[in-house]
């Protein structure tokens, strides 16, 4: 039996990426692009050629021409944050959560208050080093807003946590804005899995790369397991050839350590992007394993990506925003901010 994807969601304001192809020959570099409808080539150049070299060895400690010296700097490889060991996936929605049966609009003007406070909490858990704030022991990867499909509404969250332990999490969430809004600390009604993110390079495509990305949930049929297997290559194989996948990886019952044995499979999370939404739903229908009867359901949504790594990417240099003052709010608040402060999340 097939499963029909339900509510498709999309997003706005999501740049796309480009790809600029450099084709090498034996002899030299050759780069071609058009521009005012005429043809440019690196052989046709007004410019003659320079006689001097370039010395490479002027990089490496040594002095140039003018006395001045070069220090090179070995860089290491980036390190893992002390939270780092399990992933999960917190899913809030907000229609289930909440308890007061608001209208649609109401229900979003009223969530949509507490976005800032969530990003703050965020950033805040993810900026500490070894002498500040040491004593936060959960990494938020990233923070999702699920749209509603007129565009117009938020309708749910999705999360991304790292911790060493379920225990730091769940203490965490108790806190975080959005929770205490709807369920005040209650986390009965919320859904956490384990995440195994496959983190091949071949399933690491940008957000925004040839279409939006979104976001898709699909939960097995009860007594699959044995097709999980079956079906475990070929729909691999699927999602490394259509070059649209920005993340994926099987969801896990959440028992307290991933080792345990009934930390079973039980669907899959995949974050892809679309260039509409009639492709996103024929792409998530396509796969081996929806073919083949595993889910029993599948919920695929556009989504916001909010900028909760604390490495405040969406600054505008040019011109002072809130952005810039909160940035500054939170250096003077101690927050380690600066890149090499905290290598750990320079995503």
């Amino acid at each position: 039996m097939r499963a029909t994807v339900l509510n498709l969601l999309t997003i706005v304001g999501v740049s796309s990426g480009f790809l600029t192809s450099v084709h090498r020959n034996t002899a030299f570099h050759r780069l071609s692009y058009s521009q005012d409808q005429a043809d440019y080539s690196p052989k046709e150049t007004d410019f003659e050629k320079d006689d001097e070299t370039y010395d490479a060895s002027s990089v490496n400690g040594e002095e140039d021409k003018e006395g001045k010296k070069y220090e090179s700097t070995e860089l290491g490889p980036v390190p893992m944050s002390k939270n780092a060991g399990n992933r999960f996936i917190v899913i809030l929605w907000d229609r289930l959560l909440d308890s007061e049966n608001r209208h649609m609009i109401d229900l979003h003007d009223d969530r949509i208050q507490h976005t800032e406070d969530h990003v703050i909490f965020c950033r805040k858990s993810n900026l500490y080093n070894e002498t500040f704030n040491s004593n936060s022991m959960v990494d938020v990867l990233f923070s999702r807003q699920l749209l509603s499909s007129d565009l117009r509404r938020v309708i749910g969250q999705v999360m991304c946590l790292e911790s060493t332990d379920l225990k730091y999490v769940r203490d965490m969430l108790q806190q975080e804005p959005l929770v205490q809004f709807f369920t005040s600390g209650d986390l009965s009604e919320i859904p956490i899995y384990r995440w195994r993110h496959i983190r091949d390079f071949t399933l690491r495509q940008d957000d925004g790369r040839d279409g939006t990305p979104a976001m898709l949930l699909a939960l097995d049929e009860s007594g699959t397991q044995e097709l999980r297997q079956e079906t475990n290559l070929t729909n691999l194989e699927y999602l490394i050839r259509s070059e649209r996948v920005i993340a994926t990886g099987p969801l896990h019952l959440c028992t307290d350590t991933k080792d345990d044995l009934s930390s079973k499979a039980i669907g899959d999370l995949m974050f892809y992007n679309a260039v509409d939404r009639d492709a996103a739903i024929q792409f998530a229908e396509e796969q081996p394993r929806a073919q083949g009867g595993l889910y029993k359901s599948m919920q695929t949504h556009f989504y916001n990506n909010l900028d909760v790594t604390g490495k405040f990417v969406a600054d505008n240099r040019l011109v002072r925003e809130p952005i810039t003052e909160l940035k500054e709010a939170m250096e003077v608040w101690g927050y380690p901010t600066d890149d090499d402060q905290t290598p750990w999340i320079n995503w």
